[in-house]
C-alpha cells in the first residue's frame, strides 16, 4: 500500500466517519496541533529521564492519539472510531501524577524560564505547544469540543510544566528564574 493517496491534492482531507474538510479548517488545525504536541513529547522522551517521567510521557502520547482521532472524526460519529474516548478518569490520572511529582520540588517563588537541562527545555516546548493546542481546540467552529478534552489539555500543560521542573531537579539543575530587567 502506498503512503500517498493523492486525495488531498485539492486542499481537503477526509474525516473519520465520512466527509471532507479543507486542510485549513479549525478542526484540522486542532488535531494537527495535537499531532505536533505528540511529536514534541516524543522528542522530549528521547532525553535521559526517570522511568516515571518516561512512562508518563508514553501514556500521554497514547492519550493524544485517542484525542487526535476524536478531533479528526465527523462530530457525532465518534462511535465509528471503535475506541474508548478520554474521560474524567484520564483527567484525574493527570492530576494525581502532578500531585505525586510536585511533592519533591521546591515551592515556586518566581516565574521560571524554559531551560536548565535539555530535557526540561523540551518539556517546556511541549507545554507551549499544548497551550496552542488548547486554543485551537477551543476555536473549533463546527462543533464545540467535549469538556473533558478541554480539561485534559489544560491539565496536560500543567503536568508538562511540572515534568520540566522535575527533569531539572533529577539532573541537579535549578530552575531558571525569571529576573525582570529593572529600569
Amino acid at each position: 500500500m502506498k503512503i500517498y493517496t493523492k486525495t488531498g491534492d485539492d486542499g481537503t482531507t477526509g474525516l473519520f466517519g465520512g466527509g471532507r474538510v479543507r486542510k485549513s479548517s479549525t478542526r484540522v488545525e486542532a488535531y494537527g496541533t495535537i499531532d505536533e504536541l505528540n511529536a514534541c513529547i516524543g522528542l522530549a522522551a528521547t532525553e535521559p529521564l526517570s522511568e516515571e517521567l518516561f512512562a508518563g510521557l508514553a501514556a500521554i502520547q497514547s492519550d493524544l492519539f485517542t484525542m487526535g482521532a476524536e478531533l479528526a472524526c465527523v462530530p457525532g460519529r465518534e462511535e465509528k472510531l471503535r475506541l474508548q474516548l478520554l474521560g474524567d478518569a484520564d483527567v484525574e490520572r493527570l492530576e494525581a501524577f502532578i500531585d505525586r511529582m510536585e511533592t519533591g520540588l521546591a515551592p515556586l517563588t518566581t516565574f521560571v524560564l524554559p531551560g536548565g537541562t535539555r530535557a526540561a527545555a523540551l518539556l517546556h516546548l511541549a507545554r507551549t505547544v499544548c497551550r496552542r493546542a488548547e486554543r485551537a481546540i477551543l476555536a473549533l467552529d463546527d462543533t464545540p469540543p467535549r469538556f473533558t478534552i478541554v480539561q485534559y489539555v489544560n491539565r496536560l500543560s500543567d503536568l508538562l510544566f511540572v515534568m520540566a521542573r522535575l527533569a531539572n531537579h533529577h539532573a541537579g539543575r535549578p530552575d531558571v528564574p525569571w529576573m525582570p530587567a529593572r529600569i
